[in-house]
């Protein structure tokens, strides 16, 4: 049976802002967000494709090497793995493939994609950034306003 939405947060906890997804998804799990599915995908990988193939619509929140300042939020809504971000993190290449397994197997859900941008080179630690942190809420908001949008 598909579910509507997952709210996917991706990242490496131990590498501060790259870990931004993680910290999204858990803030919204403290505020008692129910509107839709919430979880912590690490750093991807192929594990997570049942959880993914089990929805309609998946919410993908993740750290983005880009040209924009750090802590820029965008949402994107990529078809296949060549729309993400060209750089989105240290785990860009695991969280593709998965995606493009998924589309293989002729079950892929509509894919958004929450990008908060970062700075190139992350040093270890569990805490957010100044920059990233003042992102958070904004993300929070974007994926209360898209996973409402999903459920019209």
């Amino acid at each position: 049976m598909e579910k509507n939405t997952l709210v996917l947060g991706i990242g490496n906890i131990l590498l501060n802002d790259e870990g931004v997804g993680i910290h999204v998804v858990t803030r919204l799990e403290k505020e008692g967000f129910s509107d839709a599915d919430l979880m912590d995908g690490g750093t991807g990988g192929f594990h997570l494709l049942g959880f993914i193939q089990s929805y309609k619509n998946i919410v993908i929140i993740d750290a983005s090497l880009d040209q924009y300042p750090v802590g820029n939020v965008r949402v994107l809504h990529p078809e296949y793995a060549k729309d993400f971000p060209h750089q989105l993190s240290a785990h860009e290449i695991g969280l593709k493939d998965l995606l493009d397994a998924a589309f293989l197997l002729g079950n892929m859900p509509k894919i958004y994609l929450i990008a908060i941008s970062i700075k190139d080179f992350q040093e270890m630690g569990m805490e957010l950034t100044n920059e990233v942190e003042m992102a958070v809420p904004e993300a929070m908001i974007k994926v209360r306003e898209l996973v409402k949008s999903l459920a019209d």
